[in-house]
């Protein structure tokens, strides 16, 4: 187990457990990114638990990750993921004593290079998730924008029926008999019930 208590080692398995837990909040499944992320964090921890910690080095890490969250918010404004990504640099090179405190416990070119694809990976995934957010019409929108819209009944319309529209099946009536496979046009909306017309 010595490997383990290794600082370029345990950050390794440290960051990666960290990214697999990260991806599994975006995108649950399986579990077996959870089982992974949990797997490669208890290792990671057990490394943690053995080798002291530079306080000030965590702080620099904590600290890096609100211009990280700016560039985010303001995608234009570049710098602010390169600060971020310096202070994870920094702060991932010396999160570990070395018992020297100007010496890294990490390798700074294996921190260097972890430390960016995994910002940039982070930053990519949560960029296009809220990109994904903020694009997704609301439920209501959805629902208004039914009005006026063109499908096609799948039975006969009249007391009830049921249409075709907006991709989906929906319920309808209408006030006159509407033979299937003919095209309707919504009229209004009550409920989850469409009073439809001929097109």
């Amino acid at each position: 187990m010595n490997i383990l208590i290794d600082p370029n080692i345990t950050y390794v398995i440290l960051v990666g457990g960290l990214l697999m837990a990260i991806l599994a909040l975006f995108a649950p499944g399986t579990g077996v990114i959870e089982i992974g992320a949990l797997f490669a964090l208890v290792i990671a921890g057990y490394g943690i638990y053995h080798m002291p910690i530079n306080y000030w080095a965590l702080a620099v890490l904590l600290i890096g990750v609100f211009p990280f969250l700016l560039a985010l918010r303001k995608s234009r404004h570049w710098y602010f993921l390169v600060v971020s990504l310096a202070a994870l640099i920094i702060g991932s090179a010396y999160l570990f004593d070395s018992g020297v405190w100007w010496r890294p416990a990490v390798h700074p070119l294996l921190a260097a290079v972890v430390s960016i694809l995994a910002g940039l990976l982070i930053w990519l995934v949560a960029s296009k998730g809220l990109e994904a957010m903020q694009r997704r019409p609301t439920f209501e929108t959805r629902m208004q924008n039914l009005i006026g819209a063109i499908g096609e009944a799948k039975t006969t319309v009249y007391a009830e029926g049921s249409v075709y529209v907006g991709g989906e099946m929906w319920s309808a009536y209408s006030g006159q008999e509407i033979p299937a496979k003919t095209r309707v046009r919504v009229v209004r909306r009550d409920g989850f019930v469409l009073e439809v017309e001929k097109a």
